[in-house]
């Protein structure tokens, strides 16, 4: 069984402990997917050179990155670059042989080219053009089990390839979550979303509250309903995780003892495949 692991950005992360556990599991001759998101470097670069970074809320109320260009070269720079090939090194200073890769590289993370999204500015809907993001629709799953089976360590990234109505190709920004989300259903594996809380709190002020499991779709509602802020993104990439063939979603503290192992023996707010409605459609 393949487990897909993504460490979060969030400045409060710390990654020491994901990757001693990824290291744990490895010997014990488990297969790792890890991904990792960057934000918040993404943002600090930015700041650095002078740029704000933009920040757009959706019709639905999701609020996300605006990525033109100038922010696009940027991530480029900081999430492929920097944050990959640290993860890379520090797994590879842990034992692992891992290998760096882009949603970029083979093929693996493909799709549709977003060049303008929907936001509300306002109260009013708007238009906005010059977007660098898409959606991932494609997985080049058999890159993956082919690293795998050489024994190594796959540590992804977005960006993701992003197909332009001209039939070629540009490199664009795609949400973490989902980038997991899509190698999670595509390897039927397992995937484990550490964050910097314990998992999703029925009042998101209050450790006390994290809601264990859900397996039932009332149980889902529920956790949907609870859902503030960055963890509605995370409960949306569990759908689709879930929807695209994964076995569990987990999410969990990143900062707790051997943080993948403890999740997937039940630390966190576990959700399984049954907690999806029959038809369920997954908001974009």
């Amino acid at each position: 069984m393949t487990t897909v692991v993504k460490i979060g950005g969030a400045r409060a992360v710390d990654p020491e402990g994901a990757l001693a556990d990824v290291a744990s599991l490895v010997d014990d001759g488990e297969d790792v997917v890890l991904t990792h998101g960057g934000s918040t470097a993404v943002d600090e670069t930015l700041e650095d050179l002078g740029q704000e970074p933009t920040y757009v809320e959706t019709p639905g109320g999701v609020v996300g990155r605006f990525t033109d260009e100038d922010t696009m070269d940027v991530f480029k720079m900081v999430m492929p670059g920097k944050l990959n090939t640290d993860l890379v090194e520090s797994l590879q200073n842990e034992g692992v042989n891992a290998v760096g890769l882009s949603g970029t590289d083979g093929k693996l993370l493909e799709g549709k080219r977003k060049s303008a999204v929907r936001v509300k500015e306002d109260g009013k809907k708007k238009i906005k053009r010059g977007d660098h993001s898409g959606k991932i629709e494609s997985v080049n799953a058999d890159l993956l089990e082919t690293t795998l089976e050489g024994g190594y360590t796959p540590v992804v990234s977005v960006p993701m390839l992003g197909k332009e109505k001209s039939g070629g190709y540009t490199a664009v920004n795609a949400d973490a979550d989902r980038a997991a989300a899509a190698i999670a259903g595509a390897l039927e594996a397992d995937l484990v979303v550490l964050t910097d809380v314990s998992g999703i709190y029925e009042d998101p002020d209050d450790e006390s509250t994290r809601i264990g499991s859900a397996s039932t779709p009332e149980e889902f509602a529920a956790v949907e309903e609870a859902a503030e802020g960055f963890m509605t993104k995370k409960v949306m990439a569990a759908t689709e995780a879930l929807e695209g063939g994964a076995s569990s979603v987990v999410v969990a503290s990143a900062n707790a003892d051997e943080p993948i192992s403890s999740a997937l023996e039940g630390e966190g707010t576990t959700l399984e495949p049954g907690a999806l409605a029959d038809g369920e459609e997954v908001a974009q």
